[in-house]
């Protein structure tokens, strides 16, 4: 009797595993051919010299691709202004974000009217943004420099040319500022209304509650903004090629040469598929350094009512 029912527990846990897999195939496959597999081949392909066409003369050249990034001085410029790039854009998305949440969270008439247009710029295409932009800041016929002219005769700023990397920024916090928005009008309207009505009691006046009260419970989605909009900023590729052009081909000005920028000449432009993809390996590398750097720091400045050990705070 026991022999038969632990058979019979057996099969079932072996048809659940089996019902398990097949519901899960269509994602594990997607997963394994459009993930783990290119990933591998990316990989793969760093250590030699392909070059995107011809196998017959593909050599292994081991380190080589990423020791040589070393003696390439464009990589280090690009480098500089991808960092230049975030610290620019990252500060103001998360504090424009914020501040739009916080407005938008009061009781503000057609509230819902101005959250839509507000998050609609983060669900645009690139490409149709860039293009915005690009008429936006027009020297001739930009609305900019329209506007500047009711108060400046004949102006006729080159705004691309003369100041593409403010011009690149304000497209993105542009673009990005409507999504942080969101996230943090969900943390505001997470936190309990019995904790603002203490320290109203408490004699706390609207700034002193933001500082001491709903700012310290928000840190938890700050930090989860801060590195999104790091992430995303440092993987920035389409937007200063098509600000300088009309095709992904085009390279940028000095100012906006980002580094995906000079990983994606390299392979498409010049062909170098190994030197190209070791860049990119590489510089998954300092996404993760910044990244884990940012997650030992939020220790000092990110509340959690329960600790990340698992017990509640005092």
């Amino acid at each position: 009797m026991a022999i038969a029912t632990r058979r019979r527990f057996q099969g079932r846990a072996w048809r659940d595993t089996v019902s398990f897999y097949l519901f899960i195939s269509p994602w594990l496959l997607g997963f394994l051919g459009l993930s783990v597999i290119p990933l591998a081949l990316g990989l793969g392909a760093s250590l030699t010299n392909y070059d995107g066409y011809n196998l017959d003369n593909l050599r292994f050249r081991g380190l080589g691709n990423y020791t040589r990034v070393f003696d390439d001085p464009d990589v280090w410029h690009a480098l500089w202004r991808t960092f230049v790039f975030s610290l620019m854009n990252v500060p103001l998305s998360i504090g424009l974000a914020l501040g739009l949440a916080i407005l938008l969270n009061g009781a503000i008439p057609a509230r819902g009217l101005f959250r839509t247009i507000f998050y609609l710029p983060h669900i645009i295409p690139i490409v149709a943004v860039v293009w915005i932009w690009r008429i936006f800041v027009d020297q001739n016929y930009g609305l900019l420099n329209g506007l500047l002219g009711v108060f400046v005769p004949d102006i006729a700023v080159r705004w691309a040319v003369d100041y593409p990397t403010q011009v690149l920024t304000a497209l993105t916090v542009w673009t990005g500022v409507g999504g942080g928005m969101v996230i943090f009008l969900a943390g505001l309207q997470g936190i309990p209304n019995e904790l603002k009505d203490a320290a109203r009691i408490d004699g706390a006046g609207t700034f002193r509650m933001y500082r001491t009260v709903i700012v310290p419970l928000l840190t938890p989605v700050i930090f989860f903004e801060l590195v999104l909009t790091m992430i995303r900023s440092l993987q920035t590729l389409v937007a200063p090629m098509l600000l300088s052009g009309d095709q992904l081909a085009t390279i940028p000005s000095r100012d906006n040469y980002l580094f995906l920028v000079h990983a994606y000449q390299q392979v498409f432009a010049q062909q170098r598929y190994g030197y190209g993809l070791a860049l990119i390996w590489m510089f998954l590398v300092v996404i993760v350094a910044l990244t884990y750097a940012v997650f030992k720091t939020s220790k000092y400045w990110v509340y959690y009512e329960v600790d990340q050990d698992g017990g509640a705070k005092a």
